[in-house]
């Protein structure tokens, strides 16, 4: 109790005293920037060409290995994704050791070894550092990859793009790159379906003897270790690693400076919230004199949630949970981008907010207090990353790969003091540049798409699909007099086996495989006639087989269980796990007071399908899309509680197949979103009529 009372009376008198020395109408002076003096980085180079930077760091028995490539492949053209899948097939096997051997030898150790298109990295012990080393190199000269895991690979690309087709920030990062930078160049091919069939192991073997070679790489050794002793280790382990002169491809320099604003559209159905992105290409390279300049710039505007967008749009106005801007460099093609997620209602104004944000960083000179701010912020985070040996050595390969001025770094800090307020007015004139962007939306075409208009200079909209293929939007068609929901409804029974098919189920079981939040899930769902169901999320998690969730309803009683707690289902929640668990719900909606009414007509991918509202007893409504040709339920919209309060669910059901010679048909492949969770679930296993033991659902 003394002691505290002691620190608050000499807190006081300390107080007291800069209250009589210190005059606050005067502003402080700035002190001189910091001497930067950058850890030591020794380096050398094989004959073959493989530039070696290696960073002295003895705290820990550890060390890291990267090697970075400095190339321009070609094109992916009709088999775009191979290089994307390159973090898998690059440890999927060499010419001498299998995947399972790779791995055991990777994981005896407690190793890591990552690998990409561009990349190989290594972390391990000290001890181990010669044996990882020879893996590395033995993945850089002798990969070989088979057609067996390719087709792996290819199957969860295939079944990710699945989840991305109606994953709005996927939807505006695709469309993104394609109007910023367009097919003919690199960063704006985008991979399809269609794409991922094509690759072959052919493409992928190509790729890799061509591209991964020494004299285009540089590699970065931080850790545990010296000059001296680790040498020798890199040239037995990389020096029969042969040189061969690598292609370089040209591409086409994307500008802005051509166009005046655009609105690009992507169409999502049932959105009750917009996804944007206020982009467009910059020519802006590392290590140039405006690199600086333009971060300081980038920081004001949207660099953090002191920046200028944050404030106006969250703080201000509550129109969304965060609201930012990159202005990023890069050797090829650099860009600009604000992205921001809000309502429907307020889209057109948080667009409307960020440009006149852009605009004012050109018209106005920050000021004073502003500018220290950011200096100060970005002064920090780069004395804390010279904390981290490894962004010495990156550093130095920067310095060599982007041939920036040899001081570039030492001189850092006292570059960025010495930027200005007309700095930062003038690097914003060249770089953000609100008269010529990308107004790329993810959203509602009914509740918003209209409204953007007025952003784009020749006051169109242009829509795209999710993958950046320009479409011509679905408009909602009237359709006769004599389609009825009772018919359309009809219909769909029909379709998945009418009444004797439907009632002939006396027990099912389903088993669902897919891929939630990159963990592989399986879904088992049982019923019994004629009320009773369960529900099994499982996974597997750093080995560990384990049940997410189990819901389960017995005809009188349910219970959820989650996170090791199990709790009864009351009130709302058991009525309608009640209505979830009658097996013959689909033939009478009137128990459920639903009342269905034809909206009209319109295309999902290419099939025309009805739109229904089915309304239940407590007002709730639900969209639902009937194909029109088979008579199938293809997509159903409802509100659900999510995350951060209600949002509107998509289900998708396709492929619908008879089971097990019972007549009732299935939708084996479904795929939800907008719950917070996105998914693709596909059937592996369906039961029918094996006299499940009521046990199982208590």
């Amino acid at each position: 109790m003394k002691k505290i009372a002691f620190l608050f009376i000499g807190s006081a008198i300390c107080a007291s005293s800069w209250a009589q020395t210190l005059d606050r109408s005067i502003k402080p002076k700035p002190g001189p920037a910091p001497q930067i003096t950058l850890g030591k980085s020794t380096n050398f180079t094989l004959p073959n060409g493989l530039r070696v930077y290696v960073v002295e760091n003895h705290k820990l028995p550890v060390f890291s290995c990267s090697i970075q490539l400095d190339i321009r492949p070609e094109l992916e053209g009709n088999q775009a994704g191979y290089r994307d899948m390159m973090s898998e097939l690059l440890v999927a096997g060499t010419k001498s050791r299998s995947k399972d051997k790779l791995n055991l030898e990777i994981d005896q150790m407690g190793a890591t070894i990552r690998a990409n298109s561009e990349s190989l990295y290594g972390r391990g012990l000290k001890k181990n550092f010669s044996k990882i080393l020879d893996l590395m190199a033995d993945i850089a000269m002798n990969t070989e990859v088979k057609q067996e895991e390719l087709d792996k690979v290819k199957k969860m690309a295939l079944s990710a793009l699945e989840t991305e087709k109606n994953e709005p920030k996927a939807m505006v990062r695709n469309i993104s790159a394609v109007v910023n930078f367009s097919s003919a160049h690199p960063y704006g091919e985008i991979p399809t379906d269609e794409t991922i069939k094509n690759i072959d192991a052919n493409v992928c073997n190509k790729y890799i003897s061509t591209y991964f070679r020494p004299n285009v790489a540089y590699m970065a050794i931080v850790g545990d270790v010296t000059m001296a002793e680790i040498k020798p280790i890199i040239e037995k382990a990389f020096g029969k690693w042969a040189k061969k002169d690598v292609p370089a491809k040209s591409y086409p320099m994307p500008t802005a400076n051509g166009q005046r604003t655009k609105v690009a559209f992507a169409p999502r159905v049932g959105a009750v919230q917009s996804v944007v992105d206020v982009t467009y290409p910059v020519d802006l390279k590392p290590g140039t004199s405006d690199a600086i300049k333009a971060r300081v710039a980038n920081s004001i505007l949207g660099g953090g949630s002191q920046g200028r967008l944050f404030l106006d749009l969250r703080e201000k106005h509550a129109w969304t949970y965060g609201a930012y801007s990159s202005l990023q460099e890069d050797i090829l093609v650099g860009s600009f981008s604000s992205t921001v997620q809000c309502r429907n209602a307020v889209s057109d104004s948080a667009i409307e907010a960020i440009l006149t944000q852009m605009k004012l960083m050109q018209e106005e000179k920050v000021s004073d207090t502003t500018l220290a701010n950011a200096i100060n912020y970005l002064s920090g985070s780069f004395a804390i990353g010279l904390e981290d040996p490894s962004r010495v050595a990156q550093y130095a390969i920067n310095i060599e790969r982007y041939k920036m001025p040899k001081d570039f770094y030492e001189n850092y800090l006292k570059n960025l003091s010495a930027v200005t307020a007309a700095d930062v007015q003038e690097v914003s004139k060249k770089y953000i540049d609100p008269d010529h962007a990308n107004i790329v939306v993810a959203g509602s075409k009914e509740n918003v798409a209209d409204k953007l208009k007025r952003f784009s200079a020749d006051g169109k909209i242009e829509y795209y699909n999710s993958f950046g293929k320009t479409i011509v939007p679905s408009e909602m068609q009237q359709v006769s007099a004599d389609v009825t929901p009772e018919k359309v409804y009809q219909r769909y029974l029909d379709a998945i086996g009418g009444e004797k098919a439907i009632k002939g189920l006396k027990d099912i079981k389903t088993v669902s495989k897919g891929e939630m939040q990159g963990i592989a899930i399986t879904i088992t769902e049982v019923k019994k006639a004629p009320n009773m169901i369960m529900t099994e999320i499982s996974g597997v998690i750093n080995g560990k087989s384990m049940t997410f969730q189990k819901q389960a309803f017995d005809g009188t009683n349910g219970y959820l269980e989650a996170q090791g707690s199990k709790k009864p289902v009351t009130g709302d929640d058991l009525e309608a796990l009640k209505e979830e668990a009658d097996m013959y719900a689909e033939l009478t909606p009137e128990k459920q007071g639903i009342k269905r009414a034809v909206k009209g007509k319109e295309t999902i991918d290419g099939t025309e399908v009805y739109v229904l509202t089915a309304t239940d007893r407590k007002n709730k409504a639900t969209t639902e899309y009937y194909d029109v040709k088979t008579g199938f339920l293809v997509r159903k919209i409802e509100s659900v509680e999510g995350p951060k309060g209600p949002v509107n669910q998509i289900t998708d059901y396709k492929d619908y197949k008879e089971v097990a010679g019972t007549g009732y048909k299935l939708a084996h492949t479904v795929g939800q979103s907008g719950g917070g969770f996105d998914i693709v679930a596909k059937v592996e296993l369906v039961e029918v009529n094996k006299n499940i033991a009521d046990t199982i659902f208590k």
